[in-house]
């Protein structure tokens, strides 16, 4: 197996790391036993120089044949030796070893008292270190191989263990690399993983169910625009056909004109929506304006509809006020957008209610109410999804294109709060909230109620 700590991958910064941490450790290790040593030659050397002065200065106070007992002294201890000296330089006793070198010995020098005639004299003993530093050498290089040794063996097994360990993330990679778009429902298995990759692979997972759901939700949403885009175009390309085959007065072709304008006008609408919702998509806050009195402009929405409201027999009611400071025109297209639906799918006869409610976390809360069928739990959610309608059979798609409360949604979002739907026992509530705090004024131009209307 080639050991190739070089490059940038995981593998090789773990083994170097690995590496350099078992060189430091053996190393440190190599000379602490090295010092240690070396410290414990050194005192062994003073023990021995202080015993022997002892001894000398011990025989040549009882004096008797000091000459003879001072080698039997030294007889046993090579690397030692003696001299000894008058004051006036006269040699008493001189034991010296010849293989000595400079620079390696140790020396001790003490004054003595000398027997018979008596008098002091100069005392030097001198300790060669010749063979403790041979050993100290060996130790040494013996150390320093081991050390070198230890760390290529340790390191070669720790690259071999950072290998092994890493193979979990290899089989994920090849997991992921056979993900692609035709298989978003495929999931990552983290069965035999480690622990340390769990969370990666829970969201990873969750990851690739947001996609799926996205790209379902990509999909259906190309099929609704197309459908959207489709009928009104067919209109226009089927009239121009039927009226291009045979001659037609100005007064026909008039009411052919107009007839395409009002499926072109549809058309401006749908794609002015989307931009609308891309720009919201994107960030674009809403321009707000001084605190207004939100009840007022609910007024101002409802005496818009009074007619459609009249045409159905509806009554609409408001609860409650709040001042705050909204993007007006945007607000007007919300709530236009939300009593337009309430219009659309309430009793004929019942009551709409419209309440403003002030809470505590620093929303305002915009409700509109209506009686009628109960929309399943399932559907709720998916109200605010572009083109979505809970009644699948697409009636009055000729006004009504589904995009109504993904606005309502996106203004929810500008103003930095959210849109949620509330259906049970015939009581059908779609609500938004806006927050109070001020807001950043951003670069996009305002979408004013002249769109709305």
């Amino acid at each position: 197996i080639s050991l190739k700590f070089g490059g940038n991958s995981l593998r090789a910064r773990l083994s170097r790391q690995f590496a350099l941490q078992t060189m430091f450790g053996l190393g440190l290790a190599s000379v602490a036993v090295y010092v240690v040593i070396s410290l414990t030659l050194s005192q062994r050397q003073d023990d021995l120089l202080a015993q022997e002065r002892i001894a000398v200065e011990r025989l040549l106070e009882e004096g008797s044949n000091s000459q003879h007992l001072l080698n039997d002294l030294l007889a046993g201890h090579e690397e030692l030796s003696l001299t000894i000296r008058r004051r006036d330089g006269t040699l008493v006793f001189a034991k010296d070893d010849r293989n000595r070198q400079a620079g390696m010995d140790k020396r001790l020098a003490f004054v003595v008292e000398l027997p018979h005639p008596g008098g002091t004299a100069d005392a030097e003993l001198i300790y060669n270190r010749r063979s403790d530093s041979a050993l100290l050498d060996r130790l040494a290089f013996t150390l320093l191989f081991s050390a070198l040794a230890g760390s290529l063996g340790i390191s070669a097994g720790g690259f071999l263990l950072v290998r092994k360990g890493l193979l979990p993330l290899r089989d994920l990679v090849r997991q992921t690399a056979s993900l692609n778009a035709s298989k978003l429902d495929s999931r990552l298995d983290g069965s035999g993983q480690p622990d340390e990759l769990q969370p990666l692979l829970a969201q990873f997972n969750a990851l690739l169910e947001r996609l799926e759901a996205a790209y379902a939700h990509m999909e259906a949403f190309n099929v609704d625009v197309a459908h959207e885009l489709n009928t009104p175009l067919s209109n226009i390309i089927g009239t121009c056909e039927v009226e291009l085959r045979r001659p037609r007065t100005v007064e026909q072709l008039t009411d052919v004109l107009s007839s395409n304008l009002e499926e072109l006008r549809r058309l401006a609408s749908i794609v002015a929506d989307m931009l609308f919702l891309s720009h919201a998509e994107r960030g674009a806050k809403a321009r707000r304006s001084m605190p207004t009195s939100l009840a007022d402009i609910v007024s101002k929405v409802v005496e818009y509809h009074e007619a459609v409201l009249a045409e159905e027999q509806l009554r609409v009611e408001v609860f409650g006020d709040a001042a705050a400071a909204v993007d007006v025109g945007l607000l007007r297209r919300a709530l236009s957008n939300l009593v337009a639906n309430a219009t659309q799918y309430a009793v004929r006869g019942s009551l709409i209610e419209v309440r403003i409610n002030c809470k505590l976390t620093g929303e305002t809360c915009i409700s509109v109410l209506n009686y009628g069928a109960t929309i399943p739990a399932p559907h709720l959610p998916k109200l605010f999804d572009r083109f979505y309608r809970a009644d699948s059979s697409r009636v009055n798609a000729d006004r009504h294109h589904g995009l109504g409360l993904s606005i309502v949604a996106a203004i929810a979002m500008m103003h930095g709060g959210r849109a949620w739907a509330e259906s049970n026992n015939g009581r059908t509530s779609v609500n938004f909230s806006i927050t109070e705090e001020p807001q950043p004024v951003p670069l996009e131009l305002s979408w004013h109620d002249q769109t709305m209307l």
